[in-house]
């Protein structure tokens, strides 16, 4: 496993800051940790809750982008719907976007063939008027993205040491207050 480090100094001020940039503070430090790419390789140098964080963190990004159309054409479907990012959620106190995921899923096994083929611009803007079963789906996450990325930043911070090691900043009295 990879050693993944955040400093205290730095989770504070991002915690300060809201919740995605607190859950920021954790990818950005998974990410380095693996040399900036996630793939198969990669994820097996991290933890069932590292790989789930950066699947919720790709998940949200893309849906609140283009929806779930969006996530698939881009080839994120597989690493979402493929894997137990569902049951992860559900164990992480998400059951609602856990079942958006499972019900999503039975979507994405009909039509990832079609939505996942190169297309023009146009082309592409066209499968959302031809998969219109998507859009409730789409709605209920960007309704509750907002409550859902709280669940997450609380679960990651409830369980820090799970996702990175905090290196303590130094405090005033740890520093020698002598010039030398």
């Amino acid at each position: 496993m990879k050693e993944v480090k955040v400093s205290e100094a730095r989770l504070m001020a991002a915690a300060e800051e809201g919740m995605d940039s607190f859950i920021d503070v954790f990818v950005q430090a998974i990410y380095e940790s693996i040399g900036g790419e996630l793939n198969g390789e990669s994820m097996a140098e991290l933890n069932a809750d590292q790989v789930t964080l950066l699947a919720y963190v790709i998940l949200r990004d893309e849906v609140m982008d283009g929806g779930f159309v969006l996530l698939i054409h881009d080839g994120y479907g597989g690493f979402i719907f493929k894997n137990p990012f569902s049951r992860m959620m559900r164990h992480w106190g998400l059951d609602s976007l856990a079942s958006v995921i499972n019900k999503v899923h039975k979507l994405y096994t009909h039509y990832h063939d079609e939505i996942e083929l190169d297309y023009t611009d146009e082309e592409f803007m066209a499968l959302y008027e031809r998969l219109p079963e998507f859009d409730d789906y789409d709605d209920t996450f960007v309704e509750n993205e907002e409550e859902w990325t709280q669940l997450v930043a609380y679960y990651v911070d409830e369980h820090i040491e799970r996702f990175a090691t905090v290196e303590k900043s130094p405090s005033p009295s740890d520093e020698d207050s002598y010039p030398s």
